[in-house]
């Protein structure tokens, strides 16, 4: 790959506070690397779009909450030249000057998906919770044992080949979209690689990890996609009818997912 077209797609919600100043950290990380910047605003009730126009992103407007809709709606601008897709979190608690490491195994076509681990890298005192911690160990360990892929993190920080996205038929709407992601990279044989990144403090409050709720919601709803890709697998292992469903179900999924997305895009305001 000699020149990469990179697009960054960060969702945000009420990240007023935080989002202007990731803009503007992404686009000194990534430099005439980054063709594109999308901040899709997840319904905020906040500035965070304002904010985010005013760093110079182009922001997409996606009223359905969830971070899997935030990405898919993100999707929808990438242009088909495109051959990077970077994912980022709106609250600053990444360090983006290591987007640049993200995307280099990718560029030089070393990999098809690149995960930023915080687990291998840098945490800050107080950044990530016991939850987040547990979370971290136990999925990665259940996707080894399920699929035999070793994965550290299930960080959001990650780069991707707009090939192997497309191949993913991503599908999952909120929580489970990260997992979701990294599981069907194991089922497909891509070329993954983690890259150690630091992780600090978010700025505000989570949404998730900082409510019992969302503690709870977060991780039933990864435990559920695994069980969902694993149970699906050894479903489609037994019987013999199953592969003119997936088909089907594959066709319908892309539609609305990394494949084919323009078809969505009238429903969205979009603001350059």
């Amino acid at each position: 790959m000699s020149r990469a077209r990179v697009a960054a797609i960060i969702p945000a919600l009420n990240e007023e506070a935080a989002v202007g100043g990731v803009v503007s950290d992404v686009k000194a990380a990534l430099g005439q690397s980054l063709d594109q910047l999308i901040v899709v605003d997840n319904g905020s009730t906040d500035g965070t779009a304002g904010a985010a126009r005013a760093a110079g992103a182009t922001v997409v407007a996606e009223p359905e909450r969830g971070y899997g809709s935030a990405c898919l709606a993100g999707l929808t601008l990438v242009r088909p030249e495109t051959d990077i897709i970077l994912f980022v979190d709106s609250d600053g608690s990444d360090k983006l000057e290591d987007a640049n490491a993200i995307v280099a195994p990718l560029i030089a076509g070393q990999a098809d998906l690149v995960i930023g681990s915080r687990v291998a890298g840098n945490i800050e005192p107080g950044a990530m919770t016991v939850p987040q911690r547990f979370g971290n160990w136990l999925a990665p360990l259940l996707v080894r044992l399920i699929w035999g892929v070793r994965y550290s993190d299930l960080g959001p920080f990650r780069a991707i080949r707009r090939d192997a996205l497309e191949k993913l038929a991503m599908q999952d709407r909120d929580f489970g979209w990260t997992i979701e992601m990294q599981v069907r990279a194991a089922k497909q044989g891509l070329r993954i690689a983690e890259v150690p990144t630091g992780y600090r403090r978010r700025l505000g409050v989570s949404k998730i990890s900082g409510t019992v709720r969302g503690v709870i919601l977060a991780g039933t709803k990864i435990l559920y996609v695994i069980g969902r890709e694993a149970f699906g697998d050894f479903g489609a292992r037994r019987l013999p009818h199953s592969h003119g469903a997936g088909r089907i179900g594959h066709a319908a999924i892309r539609k609305e997912g990394a494949g084919n997305v323009l078809p969505t895009l009238a429903k969205r305001a979009v603001n350059d």
